[in-house]
């Protein structure tokens, strides 16, 4: 790996987390194409960038979550079942699901459809998004919890899973995003913390590998800050499906090569 190659998978790693595309799924098929071959490095590499990603949800939400523990309460529990569920399925799911590209590639077209579907009754009124995040219940943050567990599998998407789940409860879709941003925190951060764990001798054997982890870990931070402040601009004013055909054509098409 180069320092070229970091930059490049920190900002894949940046961008993909909080758009409703799997950052799992760009970044195996991101790797294939720089020609990067799996090594204990590269899986050290991969959760660790995700530390930057996160910092940029908490730089960016920390006031208000200092001022509403409420949310904090909610956050956590809808953050119980994804963290049941991947203790007990993540690696029996990722020796499933890394192992078969079709597999993968027909949940990420399936997503996609799934928006596109979501929109429609949204756009036939059968769907009303009109609930701020100020009226969400503990109910419903269980609920989105249960949810976002399915995002244990690759190409599903942490971020699509909640913004769907939040979509079908009535919420705004930009109010959707912000709450599957502020979820990914403990999330990503508690998923992140486990695996560096486990990868602890990796990590104090890196040597000069530790200025790519460095870049991959900036790079992973600037591209989310900004990829966070967008979605939420976009999402005011247009729906998800750019990103419900984006998957289909981009699923359709790797499954052709």
């Amino acid at each position: 790996m180069t320092i070229f190659h970091s930059l490049v998978l920190g900002v894949v790693e940046g961008i993909t987390e909080f758009l409703p595309i799997s950052s799992t799924f760009h970044l195996i098929y991101s790797s294939r194409l720089l020609g990067l071959v799996q090594t204990d490095f590269t899986k050290l590499f991969e959760v660790f960038i995700q530390s930057g990603a996160i910092f940029s949800v908490a730089i960016l939400y920390f006031k208000e979550l200092k001022d509403d523990f409420g949310l904090v309460k909610k956050t956590v529990l809808a953050f119980l079942p994804t963290a049941a569920v991947g203790l007990v399925l993540y690696k029996t799911i990722k020796n499933i699901f890394f192992e078969a590209d079709w597999l993968m590639l027909t949940v990420f077209v399936m997503v996609g459809l799934c928006f596109i579907a979501v929109e429609t009754l949204v756009k036939t009124d059968k769907i009303k998004l009109k609930k701020p995040l100020k009226t969400f219940t503990f109910r419903e943050a269980l609920l989105v919890g249960l949810i976002q567990s399915l995002a244990v599998v690759p190409g599903v998407s942490r971020a699509g899973s909640v913004i769907l789940a939040m979509m079908f409860l009535g919420y705004r879709r930009s109010e959707a995003a912000k709450f599957s941003f502020i979820l990914s925190v403990p999330t990503i951060l508690s998923a992140s913390l486990f695996d560096l764990y486990k990868m602890r001798n990796l990590i104090t054997n890196s040597g000069n590998n530790g200025v790519l982890l460095l870049v991959g870990l900036f790079s992973a931070f600037v591209s989310a800050y900004l990829a966070v402040r967008w979605l939420i601009g976009y999402l005011q004013k247009h729906d998800l499906q750019l990103f419900g055909w984006y998957r289909i054509l981009l699923g359709v098409i790797l499954m052709i090569l």
